[in-house]
């Protein structure tokens, strides 16, 4: 980071990880290019939903940036300055076989450049998936959690991708570091399984939420719905609404981006209402749950990572 003037206080979300672009090669010869990325999606989410939000990213000048680039401001989502500074965008690629099954190839770099520029005192700091894992930009991500704790809510999403994050062993380390500096985190019933073979995902939500680090621990299972394991042991379950699946793509961000939003609405965001947060009542963390299944029901309900907006919601 530089010692570069900001730009002023302001009531918003930093998003941080990566950005890149989703290439889906068919049978046919036949080509083309989906901007995605974990992160990203929650930004866009968030933006969706009527939040100042801004990504801190890694990609670069080219065309496939400039696909990620419009795609991120379509929904009103802010690049940080200085997020646009690598060689060259990342690409994953997707080769599908005769019976569309896909083998994936990535072409991946991450890190945080030094020309980056945030605004200053974000009211909540979100990373996950492969930002918080991946050298050398991991060690920024957990510097730039510490450095804006103070003020600001910190939100995680694991989101494994052990293609790229090695064994469970090697990547369990980063990862419990940054639910150690989290006060609210999402994770799916996969990623806990994959992390802990030895137990069930419920055991490993209960032993992170007891841990004293985030004050809520929130899994996903899919179309079975989700739980929320609080730090004093209280335990809620929501179930998915019923819909037709177009596919899974973006399902967990969308859930995310709608936890981020619902705790917003209810004033529990940002370093002097930590206590707050640590103080949630069930009633009004059913009430968030609820909405964030029903964003990531619309969301399977269509193809791709397309959250839906607050106009969709009906409460635009």
């Amino acid at each position: 980071m530089t010692d570069a003037p900001r730009t002023p206080i302001a009531i918003h979300a930093l998003v941080i990880g990566e950005a890149l672009v989703d290439v889906v090669v068919r049978q046919d010869g036949t080509t083309s290019a989906h901007p995605g990325g974990s992160p990203a999606n929650v930004a866009i989410g968030l933006g969706r939903l009527g939040r100042d939000a801004e990504l801190l990213c890694f990609m670069g000048l080219d065309d496939n940036g400039a696909i990620v680039r419009d795609h991120v401001e379509a929904s009103g989502v802010h690049l940080v300055p200085g997020s646009q500074s690598a060689a060259r965008t990342s690409v994953a690629t997707a080769t599908l076989d005769a019976d569309g099954a896909a083998t994936y190839n990535f072409d991946l770099a991450w890190e945080i450049s030094p020309e980056a520029r945030p605004r200053i005192d974000p009211l909540v700091v979100h990373t996950g998936s492969i930002a918080a894992v991946m050298h050398p930009g991991a060690a920024d991500v957990r510097r730039l959690i510490a450095e804006n704790r103070d003020g600001a809510t910190i939100t995680y999403d694991p989101n494994v991708r052990p293609t790229l994050m090695g064994s469970p062993d090697e990547a369990r380390p980063a990862i419990e570091d940054t639910v150690a500096l989290s006060d609210v985190v999402k994770v799916s019933d996969e990623d806990l399984e994959w992390l802990y073979p030895e137990r069930d995902a419920t055991a490993s939500a209960q032993a992170w939420a007891a841990s004293g680090g985030p004050s809520i621990v929130v899994l996903t299972r899919g179309g079975s719905g989700a739980s929320a394991f609080i730090h004093d042991g209280r335990t809620l379950d929501v179930t998915a609404p019923k819909v037709t699946v177009a596919d899974t793509v973006g399902a967990g961000d969308s859930f995310m981006a709608g936890l981020i939003d619902g705790l917003w609405y209810f004033g529990l965001l940002g370093g002097s209402h930590r206590d707050k947060l640590h103080a949630l009542e069930t009633a009004a963390l059913e009430q968030i749950l609820i909405r964030c299944a029903r964003i990531a029901g619309i969301t399977v309900s269509r193809p791709g990572a397309n959250p839906p907006t607050i106009w969709e919601l009906g409460e635009g």
